[in-house]
């Protein structure tokens, strides 16, 4: 079989319901950052039982997110493996169309993310000292127009794009550790000026 599509998928109406469940979206980035896995071991990173994460990786599957990985699989284990690298959502009219399922989704992202903070805040008293320093949690209150916001949005994901990808099995430089860098674009225009 071959390598897994390494691209960027964008989100239809099917593949948002499939999508649309916390456990599904952990499951697939759990897939993207450490690469392939079995239902068991992603049901213990979980805290769930694996019953429960063979369900979803099924769902997953039909859903074209996961595919099972038939190099490393045999009778007794099923190993998956995340065909795409990204997932975007994109277009007013899936979001209109598709309100419940949208809303669902971005709130298991935003729960993942939430997640991810949690971790590395619990984990911060024994990072070391170089990565401590590294940490960040800011907020910065600024006020746009929603050409601005786009532009925004575009630049950064121009300066992200210029570091290093993390892909689970390629080498890294001495030193290197997974960052995660979670950016945030939440517009308040019901907000009195």
């Amino acid at each position: 079989m071959s390598e897994p599509d390494k691209s960027v998928v964008v989100l239809d109406a099917r593949g948002l319901r499939a999508l649309a469940h916390p456990v599904r979206v952990q499951l697939v980035d759990l897939l993207r950052k450490h690469g392939p896995s079995t239902a068991t071991r992603l049901a213990e990173r979980l805290g769930v039982n694996s019953g429960t994460a063979s369900y979803h990786l099924r769902r997953l599957g039909a859903a074209g997110f996961v595919e099972e990985d038939l190099e490393r699989g045999n009778a007794r284990e099923r190993w998956w493996r995340s065909v795409h690298r990204a997932t975007r959502l994109t277009g007013e009219e899936l979001a209109e169309r598709e309100p419940e399922a949208v809303l669902a989704y971005m709130q298991s992202v935003a729960a993942l993310y939430n997640l991810r903070v949690q971790r590395a805040l619990n984990e911060m008293q024994t990072m070391p000292r170089e990565w401590r320093g590294v940490l960040d949690l800011s907020s910065h209150a600024l006020r746009l127009t929603p050409e601005e916001g786009l532009r925004l949005r575009e630049e950064l994901d121009e300066v992200i794009s210029r570091y290093r990808r993390d892909v689970p099995g390629e080498p890294a430089p001495d030193g290197a550790a997974r960052v995660s860098l979670i950016t945030e674009v939440l517009p308040e225009p019901l907000e009195e000026p």
